[in-house]
């Protein structure tokens, strides 16, 4: 698995306007390829008289997943420059759809390429970009006598707590970094009196 990998913060929409056309740049983030191909069918239904919707995704930390659509624009005008401005930022698990209105002035080969790739370029700028890393989750089993303070201490020392589960013991949920179990096991026996049970499960990604 990558270490980390860089996605769109957040779902929205940049305009820009070229030579009369209009284009609509729609970013959002995107777990699977399922989902990517229903966001590009709901802009495409939001924008029904468009004279082109094209689209590019990328799926996968490793970028497993690539696949791009002119829609109608010559070939490798619009769907090839916004995958590879996807590619060229890095950008995972995100989703890029295109909207065009024709203005009535041709952009020719080279315009659309720009108009298509820059527009991409400035959604992202627009809308921020993330890091995500890699982490293993895990799971601490503690008294509830010790179980308020480890919450406090873990937040403090900047764990990431995902959840925590209260019955006969104190169940919490936590990321880390496969880099820093060992230390952090050395950690909690301190921090516990050697009482909490450390446990690790799979691995996933979170905010870095």
């Amino acid at each position: 698995m990558q270490e980390q990998y860089r996605t769109v913060a957040r779902a929205g929409v940049h305009e820009t306007e070229i030579n009369r056309s209009r284009f609509l740049c729609a970013l959002a983030p995107a777990a699977t390829e399922q989902e990517a191909q229903d966001f590009v069918a709901r802009v495409r239904a939001e924008h029904p008289a468009a004279t082109h919707n094209c689209f590019a995704y990328v799926i996968g930390a490793d970028a497993s997943v690539q696949r791009a659509s002119d829609d109608g624009e010559p070939g490798g005008t619009a769907g090839v420059p916004m995958l590879q401005m996807l590619t060229r930022r890095e950008m995972r698990y995100v989703v890029a759809v295109v909207t065009r209105y024709y203005g009535g002035v041709k952009l020719g080969a080279g315009g659309l390429i720009r108009a298509y790739g820059g527009v991409v370029g400035e959604a992202l700028d627009a809308l921020g970009t993330l890091v995500r890393q890699r982490f293993r989750l895990a799971t601490i089993t503690v008294g509830h006598q010790r179980a308020g303070r480890l919450e406090n201490d873990l937040r403090a020392t900047g764990r990431t707590v995902r959840e925590v589960r209260y019955g006969d013991a104190v169940v919490i949920e936590i990321g880390l970094p496969d880099a820093d179990v060992e230390s952090f096991r050395g950690w909690l026996a301190d921090a516990t009196a050697g009482e909490a049970l450390l446990e690790l499960g799979g691995e996933a990604y979170g905010d870095a």
